[in-house]
C-alpha cells in the first residue's frame, strides 16, 4: 500500500471534468486506488464517489493505491492534481475562468 496527500489547487476542485480527467487516469493503472477526505474514503475509479465528496480547491486530500503499480498510480494522480488538471490539452472553461463563454 502506498499512499500521499496532496492540496487541491485548482479553483473548483475535483468537480465535473477535472474529476473525469482524475478517474480516467485512475483507471490506467491496475491497482485498488481510493480517494480520502477527512474521515471518507470512496473509489478513485467511480466519478459518484469521487463527486460525492465535494472536493474545492484547497482541500487536502488522501490518495491511496494497493497493487502492484500502487507508487505510479498515486505519484501519477498526485502530479495531475499539482497540475491544476492540465492534461496536455487546452484548459477546460472552468479552469480558464471562462465558465459558459463561447
Amino acid at each position: 500500500m502506498y499512499d500521499k496527500e496532496v492540496d487541491v489547487k485548482n479553483q473548483v476542485g475535483l468537480h465535473a471534468r477535472p474529476a473525469t480527467f482524475f478517474i480516467q487516469k485512475a483507471n490506467e493503472f491496475e491497482s485498488s486506488i481510493w480517494v480520502e477526505k477527512e474521515e471518507r474514503r470512496v473509489n478513485a475509479k467511480s466519478l459518484l464517489g469521487v463527486l460525492s465528496l465535494g472536493i474545492v480547491g484547497g482541500t487536502n486530500i488522501r490518495i491511496i493505491a494497493d497493487g502492484k503499480d500502487e507508487k505510479d498510480a498515486v505519484e501519477s494522480l498526485v502530479n495531475l492534481i499539482e497540475s491544476g488538471f492540465e492534461t496536455g490539452n487546452k484548459k477546460s472553461e472552468y479552469e480558464s475562468g471562462n465558465e459558459g463563454e463561447f
